[in-house]
């Protein structure tokens, strides 16, 4: 996992605690925000010497998606030509990651259930269940709220398996470790591809930055691939990148103050601009400020003060001046 921001921190933070015991992860975040990253830095930091198996439940036909998890014996149904053995049995000893939970019929996630708790799977057709030793990741870019109240997930197997919970922010609210991230894709892309491309000039990290990022970390990583692998250059320019973040770079990212203004005045133009940069999120703009929230929420609220007293009369009977006189522009 590649990154250095607040957020960040604390998830690797609550990866590292919780990998060392048993407990089930129920990961949320938005889909390619690394939600199987992340379980596979829980399996890697557990100690644990069985395979790490990761399913998409989304992708998998609902009629076979019991015969894949739980197997199955010769002859259970039509064209089951030899035993098989399903995910979880094959987990046995390590780590099952069910990625898109909710995308599961209900009726599979009871059978599911029923082999969480009592760590034994029956495969379809068979009479006698085999004992497991498996530990069980699982991950939705659903919110659980959202996805139990659509009946999409069951509350009771979204408990068993939210011993523990992680979120992982989309890109766009984690833009502290865009440095890192370019860095580490340009590394892989420049091995996969035989390049030589040594990072990327300032126009295009401002392009990078102003970028919403719908794909999140995953769109990021096909950029880059697409970039370092179709440049003419060693450092990549605005130019290689999609016609889309191209267009982004039409967001203002910076403003001009006059000679003599108030330093006061200049910071408050800052902050405002900076909150808008960030998409009006005031927690990314602390961050982007290198200030605690607090500190920022406090700026606003004398900001705002100092606001609302200029528009009143400064007791000579003449109005004060309003912000905005001092040339920002």
């Amino acid at each position: 996992m590649v990154g250095q921001s607040v957020s960040m921190r604390r998830i690797m933070e609550v990866i590292q605690r919780v990998a060392p015991a048993r407990v089930s992860v129920f990961i949320t975040g938005e889909t390619g925000t690394g939600k199987e990253v992340a379980a596979r830095a829980i399996h890697d930091r557990s100690g644990r010497t069985g395979p790490f198996i990761s399913v998409n439940c989304a992708a998998i036909i609902e009629t076979l998606i019991e015969s894949e998890l739980f197997g199955h014996q010769k002859g259970s149904f039509t064209g089951a030509d030899r035993r098989h053995s399903g995910l979880v049995e094959r987990a046995n000893g390590g780590t099952l990651f069910l990625d898109e939970i909710s995308e599961m019929r209900g009726e599979s996630q009871a059978k599911l259930l029923r082999v969480i708790e009592e760590r034994r799977v029956l495969p379809v057709g068979a009479t006698r269940e085999i004992p497991i030793d498996v530990r069980f990741l699982a991950a939705s870019n659903r919110t659980p709220k959202q996805a139990i109240g659509e009946e999409r997930l069951r509350e009771d197997l979204y408990y068993r398996l939210s011993a523990t919970s992680i979120h992982l922010p989309p890109l766009r609210d984690r833009l502290d470790d865009l440095p890192a991230l370019i860095d580490h894709f340009i590394k892989q892309a420049n091995h996969d591809f035989k390049r030589q491309v040594d990072g990327v000039d300032p126009e295009c990290l401002c392009a990078l930055r102003t970028y919403r990022w719908p794909g999140n970390v995953r769109e990021l990583r096909n950029v880059f691939e697409s970039a370092v692998l179709m440049t003419r250059s060693t450092r990549l320019s605005v130019e290689d990148l999609p016609e889309e973040i191209k267009l982004s770079t039409n967001r203002e990212t910076s403003f001009t103050v006059s000679l003599g203004s108030p330093l006061q005045e200049i910071e408050q133009e800052y902050i405002r601009r900076t909150i808008e940069f960030a998409g009006g999120n005031k927690a990314r703009a602390s961050e982007i400020l290198g200030v605690p929230r607090r500190t920022l929420y406090g700026k606003l609220e004398r900001y705002d003060a100092r606001h609302k007293s200029n528009g009143r009369s400064n007791g000579n009977g003449h109005r004060a001046p309003r912000d905005g006189r001092n040339g920002l522009t």
